[in-house]
């Protein structure tokens, strides 16, 4: 007969829900900084351009994320199904030992009728006396000791058979008892696999909605992408005509360098005659030292905005994802909206630019801070929210200048910070009170 086992299928679980979390979160930091590194590189394309290609960029990154929810999901709705067969394959052998069970105890009850009926019989004819005769009547019946023989034999043969007969009877009484036992034991296990079936169902169920769902939000992640990318192609038109307004605008802020430049140059051609002047003077004096020439610390000059220094996009050449390349004059360092900025060091702003048709670099401060070190530096800031300063101002390290914003052709909130050193961009990153991190 069919043993059923009372063991329940074990589904692999998923992993513990720190890890999964974490994984989630490292997500959308990878996303983030993904996102901050494609704005820096559109910087100063059209933004409706730029818009276009982060949706579309944005949209292609979710894809990979849908289609593991897609796996996922037929993967739950899989091990469901093969649950719910595996149940429907324990149901299927209760039910068919019940059947067998059943079977048992019909030919059980059958046959212990006929036993009952046999020793009752057995009972009535004891009871009357003509069942057999007793020994002494055998041997005085029988002509010879052959057939005493003979008829004690019979006489014990009939007797073992009454006492099988009642031992059958008996063991036919215990196995109906044991196997109505069983049976209500499995009639409960049937009815729990079938309570057990309706619930698989409707987990199924379930399943294959939730499958359903996220095969099709990838069917529309798929199609938006169709989308996008015929809505982007359409906006590459506008390409060229940013691409030159990129040149013209760093020629602008070239232009408004070297002035600055020539100013410091002059400044500094005053500043040397005096101290050659004065130097003379004092030659001329006896005993009075010469005076000493200035120095400049290294630690003259500091990041606008506070430690520690996150940067998402270096400066240096930049190529654009569809063809193209300029120069990034600065670098772009991470910033929320309206954070407060600081002037690097001392100096005097030397202009003021606002947003409208500034082009790319929207709000923008310039701020002259003369020669150190025998070199004319002048800092560069973009996409300002507001300002705190205005032209000619003479302003010190650390003095809030402006807030930080996404004016310009731009589309997240960023600093845009350059220094220019004798009429040439350098790296920010390269001065000694930079510490360069990485977002």
């Amino acid at each position: 007969m069919l043993a059923v086992s009372g063991a329940t299928m074990v589904i692999a679980s998923a992993p513990a829900f720190a890890d999964e979390r974490s994984d989630l979160v490292e997500q959308q930091q990878e996303h983030k900084r993904e996102k901050e590194r494609l704005q820096s590189e559109l910087e100063g394309i059209d933004v409706s351009l730029q818009d276009a290609y982060l949706k579309l960029e944005e949209t292609r990154g979710k894809i990979p994320e849908a289609e593991a929810a897609v796996a996922s999901a037929q993967n739950e709705l899989a091990a469901a199904v093969r649950e719910a067969e595996a149940n429907r394959a324990l149901l299927d052998a209760a039910q068919g030992e019940l059947a067998g069970i059943k079977d048992a105890i019909a030919e059980n009850v059958a046959n212990a009728d006929a036993t009952r009926k046999s020793l009752g019989e057995l009972a009535r004819a004891t009871y009357r006396g003509d069942t057999m005769p007793s020994t002494m009547e055998m041997l005085v019946g029988s002509a010879t000791a052959e057939d005493f023989a003979n008829a004690y034999r019979a006489q014990a043969a009939v007797s073992r058979s009454h006492a099988s007969s009642l031992n059958e009877f008996q063991q036919r009484a215990a196995q109906s008892k044991n196997r109505e036992a069983r049976q209500s034991a499995v009639e409960k296990q049937i009815q729990d696999l079938k309570n057990k079936a309706e619930a698989l169902v409707e987990t199924q169920t379930v399943k294959k909605n939730e499958a359903d769902a996220r095969k099709a939000e990838l069917l529309e992640l798929e199609s938006s992408i169709v989308a996008q990318s015929e809505e982007f192609e359409a906006k590459k038109t506008d390409y060229q005509s940013s691409l030159q307004n990129i040149e013209a605008e760093g020629e602008k802020t070239a232009q408004r360098i070297a002035a600055i430049d020539e100013e410091n140059r002059r400044k500094k051609e005053a500043a040397e005659r005096a101290a050659r002047e004065a130097a003379e003077r004092a030659r001329q004096r006896p005993g009075a030292p010469a005076p000493a020439p200035a120095q400049a610390s290294a630690s003259w000059i500091q990041p606008p905005v506070p430690a520690p220094v996150y940067v998402t996009s270096p400066w240096g050449m930049r190529v654009y994802p569809f063809g193209g390349t300029w120069m990034h004059n600065g670098v772009d360092l991470r910033s929320r909206c309206g954070e407060p900025q600081t002037a690097p060091a001392d100096g005097v702003v030397s202009d003021v630019v606002p947003a409208a048709g500034n082009g790319t670099h929207g709000n923008q401060i310039f701020i002259n801070h003369g020669v150190v070190g025998g070199n004319s530096y002048v800092t560069v800031t973009n996409h300002l929210s507001a300002f705190n300063v205005s032209r000619g101002q003479k302003v010190s390290k650390g003095q809030v200048i402006g807030w930080t914003g996404q004016t310009g052709r731009v589309t997240g909130c960023h600093v845009h910070f350059e220094v220019w050193q004798n009429g040439r961009v350098i790296d920010p990153m390269t001065l000694s009170s930079f510490t360069r991190r990485w977002s």
